[in-house]
């Protein structure tokens, strides 16, 4: 067994002394040392005794199911008390289906082609050079999350099967919940004889937890990737000291041209908004094209409100049904995370375009029509990092896309963007191979 493997426990910071002088900065220095030898092993650890920890800590998740829940439920007693957003709330939520749901998304994660060691190209030079290019893991991946503890199992399975260390840091209204799921992965590593210190979880409320992580940890942490609210993230960017992976808002569109299908617009619609209105990929704007709005505005509007939707519209939303808030300008711009859109009729796919390019947030955004031409334009034309077409919003997911599952949704435009699994949590290296030459 490796030195790193032989202590079975975790290093956290101690929540019964935390405010008892425990130097949180010197806590998580330890941390980011722990990590870093962790991700000096996992880089190369074979695939199979990563996929057997990934399978192990799948079986720990359901065999702790009954844990999990109880500690959720306390966790979402106290929520309540301190009147979070419903979208929070939902995020935060865990029953046995979302538990099962995590196990499963370990067990896909497993099922995944390993992307260390990867060849992603090669060729000759004519000197007789051979040089490949070769995936390689980050290193170690900082998540900071809120809510949403589904998200301690997504990152750390989709950080172990890319070769990298993971330290997590979650809400504080997720601590409960987080911890137990952190143990039954835990558990589920060691029995696959994993380091350690493969996935950490810091499990101090002190929010010096999270200045000390954005400095990077002396080095230890390579990329952050912030998963919460505005504000999180926003001060996520804008204090990190390392690479970020993350999206602002999910300020999402769906356009319904004039050659939409009625019946798949009014489907589409109503899933995009409604499926899940606290996620990231929920519809916040719907935008009907004038050529088709006096068959299909009236009809959309009406299921969005019989489907318990507010609907914030311009003048001709509002003509077609009384029940329509008139809409403000802050409203196009807005991520309501709620049964709350905003409806605006637009003079084609170009206006369309120009509407989103002007407030959207570059996240995902659907157009709904039959006119593949159009289509076109509107997938060409527009730079967000998820575009679909006749589909739902709701769709901008790791594990719909077959990834396994996600950390997040980057709308960035480096390295990652879109959801981050497996292969956008790792680099590459070059390898070249020569039989002596020497350059003139």
């Amino acid at each position: 067994m490796r030195s790193d493997q032989k202590d079975s426990t975790v290093t956290v910071i101690d929540l019964k002394t935390e405010n008892k002088g425990t130097d949180i900065g010197a806590t998580m220095a330890i941390m980011g040392a722990h990590a870093r030898a962790a991700a000096a092993l996992l880089a190369a650890t074979p695939t199979e005794q990563k996929n057997a920890g990934l399978l192990h800590a799948a079986r720990m998740i359901r065999a702790r199911a009954s844990d999990i829940l109880a500690a959720n439920a306390k966790d979402m007693a106290s929520a309540r008390t301190k009147n979070l957003p419903n979208a929070l709330l939902d995020r935060l939520q865990l029953d046995a289906a979302r538990v099962e749901a995590m196990a499963e998304g370990l067990e896909a994660v497993a099922a995944l082609p390993d992307p260390v060691g990867a060849k992603l190209a090669e060729w000759d030079r004519p000197n007789g050079l051979h040089i490949e290019r070769i995936r390689t893991p980050l290193g170690t991946i900082g998540i900071i999350y809120e809510s949403r503890p589904n998200v301690t199992a997504d990152a750390a399975a989709l950080c172990l099967k890319s070769g990298n260390a993971a330290i997590l840091r979650g809400g504080t209204e997720a601590t409960l919940s987080n911890h137990v799921i952190h143990a039954a992965l835990v558990e589920g590593f060691l029995a696959a004889n994993l380091p350690a210190h493969t996935v950490q979880l810091v499990e101090t409320t002190d929010r010096a937890a999270v200045g000390e992580m954005l400095t990077g940890l002396d080095g230890a942490i390579d990329v952050l990737v912030p998963r919460g609210g505005k504000s999180l993230v926003a001060r996520v960017q804008a204090d990190a000291r390392v690479p970020v992976f993350a999206h602002l808002e999910g300020v999402c569109h769906v356009y319904v041209d004039g050659a939409a299908d009625l019946d798949m617009a009014k489907a589409i619609t109503i899933n995009a908004k409604m499926r899940r209105t606290g996620v990231c990929g929920s519809a916040e704007t719907l935008l009907v094209d004038k050529a088709c709005a006096a068959t299909h505005l009236a009809p959309l509007v009406t299921a969005l409100i019989e489907a318990g939707c507010e609907v914030r519209g311009d003048a001709p939303t509002q003509a077609v049904d009384a029940r329509v808030i008139a809409a403000i300008d802050s409203d196009w711009a807005t991520e309501y995370l709620e049964a709350i859109i905003a409806v605006h009729v637009v003079d084609g796919v170009d206006a369309a375009i120009r509407h989103i390019n002007t407030y959207g947030s570059h996240h995902t955004e659907a157009i709904i029509t039959d006119d593949q031409a159009v289509a076109d334009k509107f997938l060409d034309c527009l730079d967000s990092a998820i575009l679909l077409h006749n589909a739902s919003t709701q769709f901008a997911d790791g594990g719909e896309f077959g990834m396994g599952g996600e950390i997040g949704i980057a709308t960035g435009k480096f390295h990652a963007r879109g959801p981050v699994g497996v292969e956008q949590l790792t680099s590459f290296k070059y390898i070249v191979r020569g039989s002596g030459q020497i350059r003139p």
